[in-house]
Parts: structure tokens; C-alpha cells; sequence
């Protein structure tokens, strides 16, 4: 589809899809024979404990005791008896279907059943579970001789997460009709969830812990887009949603003293249209050769919403005129290649035609208020100083002495538009405490289930960040299949390939729908990572984003872009004849090769928008205020890829690619703003102004592009110290006297952890007489 014909996109951004639609994401096509077995273990066992029967038909107390006679029988020692009850309760969170009519009723019951099942303590009998089977070494080594992994390898592992997501996500998501009890049991479920009760650490760890086993490749058969689903449900489940995040912030600042946030951003942008994307090179050389031939200016269809927030009125009719972009790009030698990517895709412009629209009323005036940063007060007295008196005042912004009225009024204005974030006062408490550790002593740290995650977290996060991305990279729809690259596809692929055109089909729709799925897990999940980090102290968010640009999600990010991004939003990998629950209630009509290649009537496929508006914000969160970070977007030529991604109408997504090529504009040249003036046209109407940022000419103090290396550099040093001070113990070493006496040291008593004398053998035989001493070194040794 081309620019000219893309339609509006009704889609409205929020922290999951549908709770059906998420349900079904859990399972794989592939695995669809697996829910007769469930129900089979199910069957055999319920008709021979219960005669005659229904598992409906039960009031609680025998369902309680049915369900505690089953979760008895996962503490046998035969494995496949104990898979057999596994699968049972499996059905059993699955919705007991064989003896439901209709999806509702199966998802009703699967709800009913998962808060059972959690109230009966089958979490954690299946984490103790779960921790057998990633530390099953027999599992893993012969995943590791096999030259092909299936779905037969990981059958414990997948039937263990499923009833663990299931579990998650049927109790997380909330419902008017949910009785007072269920509430206490989320809330309860959420504290063990967020704070480890049984373990040292939370259980998200577990999760984290496992996509870097499977990275590192000792554990080729993890079942992963089912562990990422379950990680980013259990982050979002603890550490809250878009809207959770919002009130703790408008929360949070009152708490430090700080004026309430000028607007609700979630808002603001659910009430933004989406403008007509910009015309591309190709249309506009065919255009350009019709003018040769015709020797007559035709008027191009001009754009018809950026004008929304313009004083007169924006349904005015479009006067014929001169396209400005008439140039675009074609200067440009990437932008001419990676248009032709899409020749096929783009439709030739058609003349303006508009539908009747109905009158909306809009707001006068911007959709944000401006901001202003302290910085940018001091920059613009610095500037005004030096210029009327010869002199500057350092940070003083009160002093206005020898300034001509209009400036007094400037400074007024902008005091006014002063905003003052969270970050700002985290960063200047933090200055205070390295200034001063002895006389302001210790700080109060709130035990937050982002805190408690992040100190959890600390020591291994670059591997965390690693992992993830190159989980991201093999399942980016622009990654070439390279033999080093991980294989995230083994719980997709039957044990026998297809052997029929049909079924080659069908494996090709699931195996695009997987990694489709896991870029949409990955990219909620580091989004979440990244807001609740910057909101619990900034330093543990520029840790998570400095190691995520060191494992190069920059370029990643572009990568995944640079693709035809209307043909990724549009694509229609998803049969919804065998999506979970539709697939248990009602027989399967004949597949034909026709339906498959139909799809689904929607206009677009939620998860790939939402997966890219993720991407985006993620990329604008890396790079906000950080000049060396936009310098990695100009060097990587970002500008065409994001302009081409304007494509898609939706004002979410159109928003973020606005974001990022406002940073970048200034580094871009004069000759890319003149022949781009619809996109800055769309930059000025749709993001916010900060007053005096120069984004459009580059005659900026910080747009001077030296000395970018030394940015990093302290960022990164403010960061380790930020680390070491909080969570390097003890904190006092520096200041303790040392004893230098061998006698008293070696007299000193103690305390021997108690499981010490268990392993004290082995530990003599691994720290002591299997390693060898070179006495001589030692004597010798000054």
C-alpha cells in the first residue's frame, strides 16, 4: 500500500491486547494436537476419581479437593506420571473446554480455575518444578547433540510456562465482575511475585536468567517466545502498567515538592490525528517526468491534517499549489535506494479527492505545553549577557541588572514554562550524597518491586541486555538467516517437517507469527524496564540504556525499520480458526491454501504496530538529550528509514518518528530541511516546543559536535558511583581502621553459614588440594 492510500488506523495503544488475543499468543500452531492430550490426562484421571460427573457440576469444596489430590501427585518421582498430572492442571487452566459451548465460557472458566489452582498453591509447586528442569543437565545435553530441535524437546519446560503464564495473566487482568476475594488474591499474588518470599531473588530473575542460559547456547531447547511472554506479564503484572506509571509519577512529584505534569501524555496523544505522510522520491520523479511531457504543473495531493491545530479553520478546501517537497531526497543516495525497496508497494498519486468529514472540534493553539529546562534559562542569560554588558554570572538567573526590557520579559516567559522533572532532582540529591557522605549519612531507599528487581538485576544486567537483543535480532523480520545466529524456533517446529504444500503453508504462517510475537514480548518488556527504571532513580535507567547502546540497539532498531513498514503492520500471519480458545470449542473447517493466504478481515495486526511503537519510544529513550546517541542516528542515516515510517497513519507511531527526526534535524544540513519542509512542518504541529531549542538551524551551544566520547565517559562514571555507593556493601570500608596483627586476625571468630559443614569436604577439595601451592613463589614472595 502506498502513502497516498493508507487509511487512518483505528488503533488504540495500551499495555496489552485483548486478554483472548493474549491467551492465544501463548501457543504456537504447532502445538494445537497438544490440547486433546491435556484433556485426555484430564479425563483419565477425573472420571476415575469423580463417577458421572462434570468438572462444572463440582461445588468448590470438591473441586479444592480434587485439585489438592492432583498437585499430591506432582511430588512422584516418575517423570512422565508426573507430566501427566502437569497436563492435567494444564487443562484445567486452560478452561476445562471439552465441556464448554463458547469461548466466553471457556474463558470464564479458565479464569475461575486459575484463581483455584493459585489460592491451592500451585505456583509454587510449579516453580520448584520449573527449577528442576533448568537445571535437568540431561535435557540440555541432548538438546545439544541433536542437529535439528522440535517441540518434542521442550515438553516439560512448555507445559510448566503455560500454566504459569496462564496463571499470570488470568489473575493480572481485571474484571468489574471479579468477587472481593479475587482482589485480595491479585494483590497477594503480586507481592510474592515482587518480592521473593521463598528464593533471594524475584521470580522475574528466574525468567532472565533462563533467555541468557538459552543465548549463551547450553540450552538450545528453551521453549523462548514462552519465558519472554511470561517475563514481560510478570514486569507489567509487578512493576505496572502505562496508566499505573503515570499515577506513580503525578504521585511521586508531589512527594518531592514539584508542580503537578502540565498535561496527561497517555491522553493527549489518544485525541492526536494522524497527518498525510510526506510524498517519496519515486512518486515525485514520475510526476516530475509527466510535467516534462505535459509542459503543465499538475497541483499533488496536498496534505490534509497537519493543518489541525491551525487558528482558521483546517477544512478548508485545498487550493492548488506547488508541492514543496517537489526535490525530495533525490539528492540523497540511501534515500533512492531505500525507496526502491518499495517501488511495488507505491501507488501513483491519485488527484485529491477527500471524503465528507464530519466537523470535529479541536483545540486552538499546540496539543503540549512548552517546556523549559533550568539549562536552557542559564544558556539564554549567558548569551544575553555576554552580548549587552561583556560579562557572564555563571548559574545565576535572578540577577536581570543591565538587560534591556525585552529580555527581562523573555526571562519572565520562560520562568513561566519552567519545568522541573523528577530526573533533575534525583541527580542533584545524588551530587549532594557523593559531595558529602559522612554528614548526610545514609539515604532511605523505598523497597519497591522496581528496586528490589534492579538490585537483583545489577550484576548481570549487560548480559540481560545482550540476551534480549539478540534474541530481537534473529526474530527481526529484516535478519538474514546466518549460522551463527541463535535458533529461536525450537518450540515452533514439529518433529516431521511438512510434507505437503498445505502444511509448508501453514508452518510458514506460525513460524512469522512466533517471531512476530517475540519482538512484540521483548520490545514491551525493555520499555517497561526502561520507564519504571527512570521513574525509581534516573542512573538506573542510564545503566540499562548505556548497556543497551553498547550491545547496539541503535543500529538494530533502524535495522528492524529499514524494511517496508506498512507491509510489516498489514502483515496477516495468524489463522484465527486455530487461535486458543476458538480452536477448542468449534470444529476446524477444511484449510485451503485460498484461506490461509486470506487472512483475517483486519485493517492492520495489533502486534506489529504496537511491537513498532515500542521500538520507537525505546530509540527515543535512548537518545533524548544525548548528542552522541543522535549523532549514532545521523551516522546510521536514520532520517530516510524513520521519514519512510511516516507512512503509516496513526498518530502514536507518527508521533515518536516525529520525535526522533527533531533531534536529528540540525546535524542534517540546510539542503534536507528545504527539500523536507512537510516534515518539519508536521514537527513543528505535532511535538513539543522547548522554547529557545534551536532543533531546525543548528546554531545551538550543545549542537557542536565535539567531545562526544566524554559524555559517555561521565555519564558512565556518575553511574558507577551511583552503584557503588547504593549497593557496594560494606560502605563504611574506606573508613574502618585496619587490624594488621596476625594473631588477632587469625583469632577472630566466624560465622560459618549454616550448610557450611554439609559442603566443607568438597570445598576443601576444590579451594585447597586441588590446587596446586608453589611454595617457592610464596617464600620468595616480598
Amino acid at each position: 500500500q502506498g502513502s497516498v492510500d493508507c487509511p487512518n488506523l483505528e488503533f488504540e495503544y495500551r499495555d496489552a491486547d485483548s486478554h483472548s488475543t493474549e491467551l492465544a499468543e501463548l501457543y504456537s500452531y504447532t502445538e494445537e494436537p497438544e490440547l486433546s492430550t491435556n484433556r485426555r490426562c484430564f479425563e483419565e484421571d477425573f472420571h476415575a476419581q469423580v463417577q458421572g460427573r462434570r468438572w462444572l457440576e463440582l461445588d468448590g469444596a470438591q473441586q479444592k479437593a480434587y485439585v489438592m489430590r492432583l498437585l499430591d501427585g506432582l511430588e512422584v518421582v516418575n517423570r512422565d506420571k508426573r507430566l501427566k498430572v502437569a497436563r492435567a492442571i494444564l487443562y484445567l487452566a486452560q478452561g476445562v473446554f471439552g465441556d464448554c459451548d463458547n469461548e466466553g465460557d471457556v474463558l470464564h472458566w479458565s479464569r475461575h480455575n486459575s484463581f483455584l489452582l493459585y489460592r491451592l498453591g500451585t505456583f509454587t509447586a510449579f516453580l520448584e518444578l520449573l527449577n528442576m528442569e533448568i537445571d535437568n543437565s540431561q535435557a540440555c545435553s541432548s538438546a545439544l547433540r541433536k542437529p535439528a530441535i522440535s517441540l518434542a524437546d521442550s515438553t516439560e519446560l512448555r507445559v510448566l510456562l503455560s500454566v504459569m503464564y496462564l496463571m499470570v495473566e488470568n489473575i493480572r487482568v481485571e474484571q468489574e465482575t471479579d468477587p472481593p476475594e479475587w482482589k485480595s488474591c491479585r494483590e497477594t499474588f503480586r507481592l510474592e511475585l515482587s518480592f521473593p518470599v521463598h528464593t533471594e531473588e524475584p521470580f522475574a530473575l528466574l525468567l532472565f536468567t533462563m533467555v541468557t542460559k538459552f543465548c549463551s547456547g547450553h540450552a538450545p531447547h528453551f521453549p523462548m517466545k514462552k519465558v519472554l511472554l511470561l517475563l514481560w506479564k510478570v514486569l507489567l503484572f509487578t512493576l505496572g502498567g502505562f496508566e499505573a506509571l503515570q499515577a506513580m509519577k503525578v504521585r511521586k512529584r508531589e512527594e518531592l515538592g514539584l508542580p503537578p505534569l502540565p498535561e496527561d501524555s497517555i491522553q493527549v496523544m489518544r485525541s492526536m490525528r494522524a497527518a498525510s505522510p510526506p510524498t517519496y522520491s519515486i512518486e515525485l520523479t514520475e510526476q516530475q517526468q509527466q510535467k516534462r511531457g505535459h509542459r503543465s504543473r499538475r497541483p499533488l495531493v496536498k496534505q490534509d491534517s497537519l493543518d489541525i491545530y491551525n487558528e482558521r479553520d483546517p477544512f478548508k478546501n485545498d487550493e492548488a499549489g506547488i508541492d514543496e517537497e517537489e526535490n525530495d531526497d533525490v539528492d540523497s543516495g540511501i534515500e533512492g535506494e531505500l525507496d526502491l525497496m518499495e517501488r511495488d508497494a507505491i501507488i501513483p498519486t491519485m488527484p485529491a479527492q477527500r471524503p465528507p468529514i464530519e466537523r470535529v472540534s479541536f483545540p486552538k493553539g499546540l496539543p503540549w505545553a512548552p517546556k523549559v529546562r533550568q539549562k536552557d534559562i542559564e544558556h539564554f542569560l549567558e548569551a544575553s549577557r555576554n552580548k549587552f554588558i561583556g560579562f557572564t554570572l555563571g548559574q545565576d538567573t535572578e540577577t536581570l541588572i543591565g538587560l534591556p526590557r525585552p529580555i527581562h520579559e523573555s526571562v519572565k516567559t520562560l520562568k513561566q514554562h519552567k519545568y522541573v522533572s523528577i530526573s533533575d532532582v534525583q541527580i542533584k540529591n545524588e551530587e549532594e550524597l557523593e559531595k558529602c557522605p559522612m554528614s548526610l549519612g545514609e539515604e532511605e531507599v523505598q523497597e519497591t518491586p522496581c528496586e528490589i528487581l534492579y538490585r537483583a538485576m545489577l550484576y548481570n544486567l549487560p548480559q540481560y541486555m545482550i540476551a534480549l537483543l539478540k534474541i530481537l535480532l534473529a526474530a527481526a523480520p529484516t535478519s538474514k538467516a546466518k549460522t551463527d545466529s541463535i535458533n529461536i524456533l525450537a518450540d515452533v517446529l514439529p518433529e516431521e517437517m511438512p510434507i505437503t504444500v498445505l502444511q509448508s503453508m501453514k508452518l510458514g504462517i506460525d513460524v512469522n507469527r512466533h517471531k512476530e510475537i517475540i519482538v512484540k514480548s521483548i520490545s514491551a518488556l525493555l520499555l517497561l524496564l526502561l520507564k519504571h527504571f527512570k521513574l525509581n532513580h534516573i542512573y538506573q535507567f542510564e545503566y540499562v540504556s548505556q548497556h543497551l547502546v553498547f550491545a547496539n540497539c541503535i543500529p538494530l532498531i533502524l535495522k528492524f525499520f529499514n524494511q517496508n513498514i506498512m507491509s510489516y503492520i498489514t502483515a496477516k500471519n495468524s489463522i484465527s480458526v486455530l487461535d486458543y480458545p476458538h480452536c477448542t470449542v468449534y470444529d476446524l473447517p477444511e484449510l485451503t491454501a485460498e484461506s490461509l493466504e486470506a487472512g483475517d478481515n483486519n485493517q492492520f495486526c495489533w502486534r506489529n504496530l504496537f511491537s513498532c511503537i515500542n521500538l520507537l519510544r525505546i530509540l527515543n529513550k535512548l537518545t533524548k538529550w544525548k548528542h552522541s546517541r543522535t549523532m549514532m542516528l545521523v551516522v546510521f542515516k536514520s532520517a530516510p528509514i524513520l521519514k519512510r515510517a511516516l507512512k503509516v497513519k496513526q498518530a502514536m507511531m507518527q508521533l515518536y518518528v516525529l520525535k526522533l527526526l527533531k533531534i536529528q534535524t540540525k546535524y542534517l544540513g540546510r539542503q534536507w530541511r528545504k527539500s523536507n519542509m512537510k516534515t518539519m512542518s508536521a514537527i513543528y504541529q505535532k511535538v513539543r516546543h522547548r522554547m529557545n531549542d534551536d532543533w531546525a538551524y543548528g546554531n545551538d551551544i550543545d549542537a557542536r559536535p565535539w567531545d562526544f566520547q566524554a559524555e559517555e565517559c561521565t555519564l558512565r562514571a556518575n553511574i558507577e558511583a551511583f552503584n557503588s555507593r547504593r549497593y557496594d556493601k560494606p560502605q563504611d570500608s574506606e573508613f574502618a581502621p585496619v587490624d594488621n596483627c596476625l594473631q588477632s586476625v587469625l583469632g577472630q571468630r566466624l560465622e560459618l553459614p549454616e550448610d557450611f559443614h554439609y559442603s566443607y569436604e568438597l570445598w576443601l577439595e576444590r579451594e585447597v588440594f586441588s590446587q596446586p601451592i608453589r611454595w617457592e613463589e610464596l617464600l620468595h614472595y616480598q
